[in-house]
């Protein structure tokens, strides 16, 4: 949809008041869990069987349960490390919601930093860094140095919005010190990643192929300025390049490698699906440290863990009715901002029977877009260039201050609310910016409203 101009939009909304959709609240369709709390990230899908639920539970607990230092007496859960970023799933992904960067001295828990160099790595993803691989570990089990410290400043971006009104952005600046394996290379390629929510990714791996293939227009066929691509990523069970769906640069292809590859990379817990231990050439006593199996983590416990991200129910909308709310929706959609974050979609078959054939409100397209320079991290990510970005689903971002206590946006939380992220947009969504900074502050308030009903 391409944006209206301010007279045009404030004409759409003068000639017929907007109106709430039948369902429109149950983002997850049948899954939804109305709840409002500091748990309403964690609950179960909302239409599953008793067995079911019970499978979950056990998921949860492995989820959210430390792993510790090999050998232990604890030995479904032994083999942290040797080197790491946190000591379980939650330790990122707190309480299922979304990470943020460090505050004042604080060290990095929550975000990463994905490296690699310049070049093409095995299966075409990105090149690992001598010494250090494709992400820095600034902790480690005893007798293993941690790869790295990490520290955050903020740079500030000002500007103002077509009425007038000032505005102040912050960019973040990464520093990486003590590196304990050699210098690392002047062409370094630096992506700082907080934790994304881990909700309803069930539903999103049910939408069909060929529907986000169908939302494609790499070429921008339709001129509207919005060319979003799918990424093309190596399958490791499938041993082929396949359409990628999940993180930030839809780098992978299904919720089972990803949860894999983040015990591996993030908690450094072996799999069935990666075998080997995340240590880099050079790194001996990394090598030499005891695993708590071959693999660590079990075909049975990859199960649960699969089960229960795949069936974290969405929380649905509130204040679906509320006028501003509905003003703000239609400001949404005739910015264009539609366009990529796609308000409904059907998902298709699935081995879960709870996630199949939902009628699903994720406000997203999991296609690749350009964002321009602004939100460039020059890392590409296998077909993924360096200023491409997967539109992150909206569904239930409002309730991020109630479950994790911060409105901190985009890849790397320099967004400090709603605002400031539609102001970092560039590239393929410079036209929905412009819209937004040309509203009037009523305006800007009613589709932020909206946007916090979501």
């Amino acid at each position: 949809m391409r944006p209206c101009s301010v007279f045009a939009l404030s004409l759409l909304l003068g000639a017929c008041a907007p109106a709430a959709e039948e369902g429109e609240a149950r983002s997850g369709g049948d899954t939804t869990v109305f709840d409002i709390t500091r748990n309403a990230y964690g609950l179960s899908a909302r239409n599953l069987t008793f067995d079911e639920r019970s499978t979950f539970l056990v998921g949860n607990s492995f989820f959210n349960d430390n792993w510790v230092t090999a050998p232990a007496s604890t030995t479904s859960r032994d083999g942290l490390g040797p080197v790491f970023n946190a000591r379980s799933c939650s330790g990122c992904h707190d309480r299922d919601g979304r990470g943020r960067p460090p505050e004042g001295d604080e060290e990095m828990l929550s975000m990463l930093l994905r490296v690699s160099i310049p070049g093409e790595g095995p299966q075409g993803g990105p090149a690992p860094v001598p010494g250090y691989g494709l992400q820095l570990q600034p902790r480690a089990i005893r007798d293993v140095s941690p790869e790295v410290r990490t520290r955050v400043a903020w740079e500030t971006v000002e500007g103002a919005y077509a009425d007038g009104e000032p505005y102040a952005l912050r960019r973040p600046i990464i520093h990486i010190e003590e590196a304990a394996f050699g210098p690392l290379p002047d062409a370094l390629l630096v992506s700082p990643r907080v934790a994304p929510p881990v909700y309803g990714l069930g539903l999103l791996e049910a939408i069909p192929e060929e529907t986000l293939l169908a939302l494609a227009d790499p070429d921008d066929a339709d001129g509207d300025g919005v060319s979003g691509r799918v990424n093309r990523v190596w399958d490791a069970a499938r041993g082929e390049a396949v359409l990628g769906r999940f993180g930030w640069k839809a780098n992978e292809p299904n919720l089972s490698q990803q949860n894999q590859g983040a015990f591996l990379g993030d908690i450094g817990v072996t799999s069935p699906l990666f075998p080997d231990p995340e240590c880099a050439d050079g790194q001996a006593a990394c090598a030499a440290a005891p695993s708590g199996g071959e693999p660590e983590l079990t075909p049975d416990i990859v199960a649960f863990v699969d089960f229960y991200v795949s069936t974290l129910a969405v929380p649905a909308r509130r204040d679906v009715e509320d006028p501003s709310v509905l003003r703000g929706k239609a400001l949404f959609l005739a910015a264009g901002c539609g366009g990529c974050h796609v308000p409904r979609l059907e998902t298709g078959d699935h081995p879960i029977e709870a996630l199949a054939h939902q009628t699903i409100r994720p406000f997203t397209d999991l296609l690749l877009h350009d964002m321009g320079e602004g939100l460039a991290d020059g890392r590409p990510d296998f077909e993924a260039s360096g200023t491409e970005w997967r539109t992150p689903p909206l569904w239930g971002i409002g309730l991020l201050p109630v479950v994790n206590g911060h409105t901190l946006l985009l890849h790397d939380g320099r967004a400090r609310g709603f605002a400031e992220a539609v102001l970092w947009h560039g590239g393929e969504a410079e036209a929905a910016r412009e819209s937004f900074r040309a509203m009037s502050a009523d305006e800007r308030a009613d589709l932020v409203r909206f946007l916090e009903s979501l």
